[in-house]
């Protein structure tokens, strides 16, 4: 799917050194409640099950790129549940690539996926209460913050809130 000069396409073998880069990013670890680095056969394991059916893993990724095929981020649809029509959606952009407009013409395209190929109805984003950048992004495209989890997660040595955002797409 493109729009905008930017494309989503499917994670792809030759994805596995940005994959590892970005998995591996003690950065991110903190929204993505993960402790340890994956290894590079995990990744690949997760890159060749990218083939199966959304509708029996339950969630997708996909990598955001230019028409170049530049990679600019990942874009990530999880907890999908086609009967409740609704899906998480999570973002990272690259850090070159930052401030650039790219997140909200990811949120863009990837709504209209899930609008066009996925008959999905509402669209949820987790997102630390200290994430400005990310409430910004999502506030913009329209998302609307519907919840505050208190104490949620645990990471730099205390207990952080986290927002859950929302949007109706369909």
């Amino acid at each position: 799917m493109s729009q905008d000069n930017l494309t989503l396409r499917a994670l792809e073998p030759g994805d596995i050194e940005v994959l590892l880069s970005i998995e591996n990013d003690k950065e991110f670890w903190k929204y993505s409640n993960q402790r340890e680095p994956f290894s590079r056969h995990l990744l690949e394991l997760y890159i060749a099950q990218q083939q199966q059916d959304i509708f029996e893993v339950k969630q997708r990724r996909y990598i955001l790129t230019d028409y170049s095929q530049k990679l600019l981020g990942i874009i990530d649809l999880f907890d999908f549940e086609p009967f409740h029509r609704r899906a998480g959606v999570g973002l990272i952009i690259i850090s070159s690539e930052r401030r650039k407009g790219m997140g909200k013409k990811a949120l863009g395209l990837i709504e209209l996926h899930c609008m066009n190929n996925l008959n999905i109805h509402s669209l949820y984003a987790n997102i630390a209460i200290e994430n400005e950048s990310s409430i910004a992004i999502f506030e913009f495209c329209g998302f609307q913050n519907v919840g505050i989890k208190k104490e949620w997660n645990f990471y730099e040595g205390s207990f952080h809130d986290e927002f859950l955002y929302q949007k109706i797409i369909g």
